[in-house]
C-alpha cells in the first residue's frame, strides 16, 4: 500500500485562498498521521485543473516531497514538455516532480511500450510506472486486469513487472533526492507480481527478469540533471471552471474570509479568558469548506444534486464562521474598559479590523440595529474630541446573499425620491488587528453639513483621489482620472459588458469555446441612468442596462476616503451557452499584466509569443489584477470573480457564464457581485494593490453596546491593557506593512500554544517584529503541521515566503 494523499482532498487549485492550501495539508496530513502513522509523502493529484505556483512551497511546508498529476497531458495546445522534472515555486522551493501515465488503463502491451519509449526518451530512465485500474469508473484494477498481468508474466517478451508505491518507485530512481532513503524501506518492498493488494505498477525494460533495484543504480548514476519548471502549471483546457456557477465561488470566498476572522478574535478572546475557543467547531466548518473545494464541486462542473448537498455544507460553514464572530467580538468588547462618554445618552460603538495595518474607511450601521431610534445621528470621536461627518444611506453595500437568493434589479428612484435611510455611515480608522471606540450621539445638537450640490445630468463622481464620469448614453466609464498624475486611464467605452455564444464544447460547464471572440451578442441597451445619493461621504450613480434577456443594474459607488471606484452589481441572468464580460480599454500599453495567486502573484504576458503563453488566453487571478507601466497603472479587485484575459492595453473581466451541461439550470436567475477600479501611480507594488484588494473583501466590523448610562466600567474585568484616553488599541502588530497576517488560531496539540501565519505580500522580504500591548511574544518558526521547522533568522522572510509560527499566549498570566 502506498499513502499517496496529502491532501484534505483533490481540490481546485486557482481560486482558492493560500490559507485554504494550507489547511487542505495540514488536515490531510494529520488525517495520514492519525490513520496510518505517518504523513503521506506525495501530493497525489491527477485531476485538478491546474497548479498554482506557491503549491511547492507549501507541499514541502507540509512535511510532502513529491508531487505527481497526469492533467497536464489533456492540453488543448501544446504537449507538457517533462516527465520527471524538479517544480521551482515562486520563492524557489523545488520539489521532484512526475507526470503520470494515463490514468485508467488496462494491462494493455502496446499502450505500456508506447508509453515507456515516450519515458525513457524524455528521461534517460527504462523503469517506468504505470498505472492499471478503471480510473473515474471505480478506481482501481479488476480482477480481469490482474488475470492478464499474471498471463503476461510468462511471456519472454513482456516488461517485468514488479508492485510498489509512487513514493518508493521515485525513491529508487533518484535515491539522492530530498532525503537519503535506502531504495526501499523494510515495512514497503517491492512486490512480486502474485501480490493480492497492491498501488502501481512498475515496468522495467531489458532481458533481466529479476529485481530493479540494480539497474535502477546503474541507470540513476548515469542520467542527465533532472529540468527545472520555473512556472505555474497552467492547464490549456477547462478555463471557464474559473466562472462557472458563481454560488460555489460566493461561498468559497466568503467562508474562507469568515472563518479566518472568526479565528483570529476567537483566540483574542480566548487568550484574554473571555471567551470559549471553539476548536472543534471551527475545525469542522473548515473541513465543510475543504471537502467543498474538490475540483468537481468549486468549478461547478457537478451535476446538480451535488450542488444541493453542498450548498448544505457551505450554508453550515458560513453560518457558524459567523456565530463565531459574531461572539467573540461581543466577548471581547463586553470586557473593554469605555472613555469617558460626550454625554450620558451616548451609545458606544467599537469597530474592529482584522487586517494587520492601520485602515481607514466607512462603516456602515444598520439603523434597526441600534438600541434607540433617532431621525438623527452624529458620531463623536473620543481620541479626537471632533464630530465626524456622517451620511444616511438606504443602501447597504455588503450583501450576504448568495447567486440566485439576492433580491430583483429593481430600478431604485432618483435622488430627489430616496428611499428611507437605513444605514449611517461615518469614517473610521482602526489601528492593526484592533478597535477603536466612537461614541453615537441621538439628536445631536450640532447642525449637519450640507451635501454637495449634484445636478441631475451631471454624470460624474469625484473625491480626491479619482473623477470618474459616466457616459450617458451607454452607461459606460467614459474617463477614469488618476488625479496624483492627473491620467485618464480608460479608453470609451470602459466597463462595457460585452456577451459572446460560447458553445460546441462537450466539457460545457467546464470550458470557454476558443472561438468565443469570434461570435459577439449585440451590445446591452441602456434603460436608465439615476443619482441615487451624493452626499459628504458617497456618491451612488445607477444604470440599468439590458443584455437580451438578461438585465444588469450597476451603482457606481465612490466612497470620499478610498481611491477607487466600486462597481456594486445586480444581475438577473437569463442567458443559455454566453459567456459575459467587462472590457477596460486603457490609454496606457505594458507587455505585462500582474495577478493575484494564493500566497503570491504571477506576471502573465499581455502579447505572447510562446505556444504555451498563447493558451493562457484566460486566465485565473483570486482578488486583484493589475496593467501598469512605471508610471501609472489599473487594478481590477474583485469579490468572487476570478477569470480574465488581457491584450497589452486592455484587461477584461469575466462574469458569468451559461452553460447547459451538466446541470442545465447553472448560474440562471440574480446574482449580486462587486468589483473595483483602482487608478493608481506607478506599478502594482508601488500603489499598494495587495492592501487595497484584502481591505476591498474585509469589511470592518462593529459591536454596539448598551447607552453610556448603563455602562458600567468598573464591573468589567481588567483582561485588556487600560485604554488611552482615545479608546483604540492594536492588539497585534507584525510591524511591517509588507506582510500580511493570514491566520492567528490556536495550535492544533495545544490550547495554550497559537500559531499566526503571514506571507511576504510584495515577494520583496521582509522583516517580522511581532508586537502586542502585552510586550513581544515569543516564537518559533514551524511548518504547515505546527512542528519544528529550523529557519535562521526566524524573523525574516525572503522573497515570496510563508512563515508559520508558534507563541504561547501573548498575556503573562502572573
Amino acid at each position: 500500500w502506498g499513502i499517496d494523499a496529502g491532501l484534505w482532498v483533490e481540490p481546485e487549485l486557482n481560486t482558492i485562498g493560500g490559507e485554504s492550501l494550507a489547511r487542505q495539508i495540514l488536515y490531510g496530513q494529520r488525517y495520514s498521521q492519525s490513520r496510518f502513522g505517518q504523513p503521506s509523502e506525495i501530493a497525489w493529484l491527477p485531476d485538478s485543473f491546474g497548479f498554482s505556483w506557491q503549491l511547492p512551497q507549501l507541499l514541502k511546508q507540509g512535511k510532502i516531497d513529491y508531487f505527481a498529476t497526469q492533467k497536464l497531458r489533456w492540453n488543448d495546445t501544446t504537449t507538457f514538455p517533462y516527465s520527471l522534472f524538479k517544480w521551482e515555486g515562486l520563492d524557489g522551493t523545488q520539489l521532484l516532480s512526475l507526470t503520470l501515465p494515463p490514468i485508467g488503463s488496462d494491462i494493455a502491451p502496446a499502450q505500456m511500450a508506447t508509453h515507456g519509449a515516450e519515458w525513457e526518451a524524455k528521461t534517460g530512465l527504462r523503469e517506468m510506472l504505470w498505472l492499471p485500474g478503471m480510473g473515474d469508473h471505480g478506481g482501481g484494477p479488476t480482477r480481469d486486469m490482474l488475470e492478464k498481468a499474471r498471463r503476461w508474466t510468462d511471456s519472454p517478451f513482456f516488461p517485468n513487472l514488479t508492485f510498489t508505491s509512487v513514493a518508493n518507485h521515485l525513491k529508487r530512481l533518484l535515491p539522492d533526492e530530498n532525503t537519503p532513503h535506502d531504495s526501499e524501506t523494510p515495512d514497503n518492498p517491492v512486490a512480486p507480481l502474485d501480490r493480492e493488494d497492491f498501488d502501481d505498477v512498475t515496468t522495467q525494460n531489458g532481458d533481466s527478469r529479476g529485481a530493479s533495484h540494480d539497474l535502477s543504480r546503474s541507470i540513476q548514476s548515469s542520467k542527465a540533471k533532472l529540468p527545472v519548471w520555473r512556472d505555474e502549471l497552467y492547464l490549456e483546457l477547462h478555463r471557464g471552471c474559473y466562472t462557472t456557477h458563481a454560488d460555489q465561488k460566493w461561498f468559497n470566498r466568503r467562508c474562507e474570509q469568515l472563518l479566518v476572522e472568526a479565528e483570529l478574535f476567537a483566540a483574542l478572546g480566548a487568550m484574554q479568558g473571555v471567551f470559549t475557543y471553539p476548536k472543534t467547531a471551527l475545525e469542522t466548518a473548515w473541513k465543510q469548506v475543504l471537502f467543498n473545494q474538490f475540483h468537481d464541486i468549486l468549478p461547478g462542473t457537478a451535476i446538480p444534486e451535488v450542488f444541493v448537498t453542498a450548498n448544505q455544507s457551505w450554508q453550515a460553514a458560513h453560518h457558524m464562521g459567523k456565530t463565531v464572530l459574531t461572539q467573540a467580538l461581543q466577548a471581547i468588547a463586553d470586557h473593554i474598559l469605555l472613555p469617558s462618554p460626550p454625554q450620558a445618552t451616548a451609545i458606544p460603538l467599537l469597530v474592529f479590523n482584522a487586517l494587520n495595518w492601520e485602515r481607514t474607511d466607512l462603516v456602515e450601521i444598520a439603523l434597526h440595529s441600534l438600541p434607540v431610534k433617532a431621525s438623527t445621528w452624529g458620531v463623536f470621536d473620543p481620541q479626537t474630541q471632533d464630530w465626524l461627518p456622517t451620511q444616511l444611506s438606504p443602501y447597504a453595500s455588503h450583501a450576504e446573499a448568495p447567486p440566485d437568493q439576492a433580491s430583483s434589479p429593481l430600478q431604485k428612484q432618483s435622488l430627489q425620491q430616496q428611499e428611507i435611510p437605513t444605514q449611517l455611515l461615518f469614517g473610521a480608522q482602526v489601528p492593526s488587528v484592533g478597535y477603536r471606540v466612537y461614541w453615537l450621539i441621538p439628536k445631536p445638537e450640532q447642525a449637519a453639513a450640507e451635501p454637495p450640490s449634484t445636478s441631475e445630468f451631471d454624470w460624474q463622481l469625484e473625491n480626491d483621489f479619482v473623477r470618474v464620469v459616466i457616459d450617458p448614453i451607454t452607461g459606460d466609464v467614459a474617463e477614469l482620472w488618476e488625479k496624483s498624475t492627473q491620467t485618464n486611464l480608460v479608453r470609451s467605452p470602459a466597463n462595457q459588458l460585452q456577451a459572446f455564444q460560447d458553445e460546441g464544447q462537450y466539457w460545457d460547464a467546464w470550458d470557454i469555446a476558443p472561438d468565443y471572440a469570434e461570435h459577439p451578442l449585440p451590445p446591452p441597451q441602456l434603460k436608465s441612468i439615476t443619482w441615487l445619493e451624493s452626499g459628504l461621504l458617497r456618491q451612488r450613480l445607477q444604470v440599468v442596462r439590458e443584455l437580451g434577456v438578461s438585465t444588469f443594474q450597476q451603482d457606481y459607488v465612490l466612497d470620499q476616503s478610498l481611491p477607487y471606484l466600486k462597481v456594486v452589481t445586480v444581475a438577473d441572468w437569463q442567458a443559455s451557452q454566453t459567456v459575459l464580460k467587462a472590457a477596460f480599454p486603457l490609454t496606457i500599453e505594458a507587455d505585462h499584466a500582474t495577478f493575484e495567486i494564493p500566497f503570491g502573484a504571477i506576471a502573465r504576458s499581455t502579447n505572447p509569443t510562446d505556444p504555451h503563453e498563447k493558451a493562457k488566453w484566460e486566465v485565473p487571478a483570486l482578488r486583484w489584477a493589475d496593467l501598469s507601466n512605471q508610471q501609472v497603472g489599473l487594478s481590477i479587485l474583485t469579490d468572487y470573480k476570478h477569470g480574465f484575459d488581457t491584450q497589452p492595453q486592455q484587461l477584461r473581466l469575466t462574469l458569468l457564464k451559461a452553460p447547459i451541461w451538466p446541470d442545465p439550470t447553472a448560474d440562471r436567475g440574480r446574482h449580486t457581485f462587486t468589483y473595483a477600479l483602482y487608478p493608481h501611480r506607478g506599478d502594482w507594488r508601488e500603489s499598494q494593490t495587495p492592501h487595497q484588494a484584502i481591505a476591498f473583501n474585509t469589511p470592518l466590523h462593529t459591536v454596539c453596546l448598551a447607552a453610556a448610562i448603563d455602562t458600567q466600567n468598573a464591573s468589567k474585568t481588567q483582561n485588556f491593557p487600560s485604554l488611552n484616553e482615545g479608546g483604540s488599541e492594536s492588539f497585534l502588530s507584525l510591524g511591517s506593512d509588507k506582510i500580511h497576517l493570514a491566520a492567528f488560531k490556536q495550535s492544533e496539540d495545544d490550547a495554550n500554544t497559537y500559531v499566526l501565519r503571514c506571507w511576504d505580500l510584495y515577494g520583496q522580504g521582509a522583516t517580522l517584529d511581532l508586537a502586542t500591548p502585552w510586550g513581544k511574544p515569543t516564537y518559533q518558526r514551524t511548518d504547515l503541521l505546527e512542528t519544528e521547522y529550523d529557519i535562521a533568522p526566524a524573523e525574516q522572510l525572503t522573497p515570496w515566503q510563508i512563515a508559520t509560527l508558534r507563541s504561547p499566549s501573548f498575556i503573562n498570566e502572573s
